[in-house]
């Protein structure tokens, strides 16, 4: 009989306490968000949801309302309006909703973070890989599809880091045999994306497919760009002493894995974590 043991509770619990500082602490803010939205004061999740209607592309102006016959709302503070663009995946709808993506995200989170740096991985979340998604969303669904609908939760970063990983089994493993059928393993994200539509009629299946689709394009390294320089992150990790400060703080130099020690780097020719967004083909999982 297995013991309960043996299904490794040390295990889980090494796991935890080896989290690397960006994930663990947006685990933290995302349980903070649905505590704070608990009270009925404040509506949060008004605040921070991804509202189409509610952020403007063009600065001091109003977006056509829905049935193209004039503005329907004039937003007094774009800058208010745009934090939006980066808030939407903290907040979440209940407890269920932010455990079930706090579950899939962290490995995948923890796996970036590991490979990139706690510095790249802020910029890149609170930046490029969370905004373009969320501009991506608003363009279609307020101007092609002229409809107003709310996304939040953290599942849009999930299916981008899916996309990525999945850009990069691709090319170790470009086919997933099942009898005679090949399917490409690229398009594994994107079969899952229709089954959660599926199973769960509630999540937006636009969000997720922008979220992926952007994962699809960092896994191909064109995101690359968007990465802060690495002078730069340099210059602010050694000015302020963060790998010294901050526990589970990750370097951009991929010689120091934070306080844990040096890693492996003899499968790796050179570049840097803050401008080489392309990664190994090492596979999450069997």
């Amino acid at each position: 009989m297995p013991s309960v043991q043996g299904f490794s509770t040390q295990r889980a619990r090494s796991y935890i306490f080896r989290l690397p500082l960006f994930t663990r602490v947006i685990i933290v803010i995302i349980l903070g968000f649905w505590a704070a939205g608990v009270q009925s004061v404040w509506d949060l999740r008004q605040w921070g949801a991804l509202i189409p209607s509610e952020v403007n592309l063009a600065t001091g102006k109003s977006l056509p309302s829905g049935d193209g016959h004039g503005p329907k709302k004039k937003n007094t503070d774009d800058l208010v309006a745009a934090h939006r663009l980066t808030s939407f995946p903290l907040i979440h709808l209940n407890l269920f909703h932010a455990l079930v993506n706090i579950v899939a995200l962290t490995p995948l989170m923890e796996r970036f973070e590991s490979e990139y740096g706690t510095l790249t991985t802020l910029a890149l979340f609170f930046g490029p890989l969370t905004s373009i998604p969320a501009v991506l969303y608003l363009i279609i669904e307020r101007f092609i599809l002229r409809a107003d609908n709310t996304v939040m939760g953290a599942s849009i970063w999930v299916f981008l880091l899916l996309g990525m990983e999945a850009i990069r089994t691709f090319k170790s493993n470009p086919y997933l045999v099942l009898g005679t059928h090949h399917i490409p393993t690229w398009t594994t994200p994107l079969l899952l994306i229709f089954v959660v539509a599926v199973m769960m009629p509630g999540t937006s299946l636009l969000g997720h497919l922008c979220g992926l689709a952007v994962g699809y394009v960092a896994g191909l390294g064109c995101i690359k760009y968007l990465a802060p320089p690495e002078w730069a992150l340099r210059w602010a990790e050694s000015r302020l002493n963060l790998l010294g400060r901050l526990p589970h703080y990750v370097s951009i130099d991929q010689k120091t894995y934070g306080r844990f020690g040096v890693l492996p780097t003899n499968n790796r020719a050179g570049g840097s974590a803050a401008t080489e967004l392309v990664g190994s083909t090492q596979r999450l999982g069997p």
